[in-house]
């Protein structure tokens, strides 16, 4: 089965998909330019907020983000939680 990052794109949250190979697991976010990308919350260092929202990746990479920090935080324990323990319910 295949799938489109079109097609994903609204999604806030990626969860055992595949785009044509390994588990496309990340999340949605969007740029100040309001275009959307996805992040692997597992290369996520750090989060700020001055004012902008700014994530910086572990390699040094540091994306500027229009969600607030708590819900880029929200984001990543829902998208935790449907990978190690998908019978709690997301929120």
């Amino acid at each position: 089965m295949q799938f489109h990052l079109s097609s994903l794109i609204n999604d806030p949250i990626y969860t055992k998909k595949t785009l044509r190979g390994p588990p496309f697991l990340m999340i949605a976010v969007t740029r100040l330019n309001n275009t959307s990308i996805v992040v692997n919350p597992d290369l996520i260092v750090f989060i700020e907020e001055t004012p902008d929202t700014i994530i910086t990746l572990s390699n040094g990479e540091k994306i500027v983000v229009q969600e607030k920090v708590t819900e880029v935080i929200r984001r990543v324990i829902n998208f935790r939680r449907s990978i190690f323990n998908p019978s709690i319910p997301i929120e």
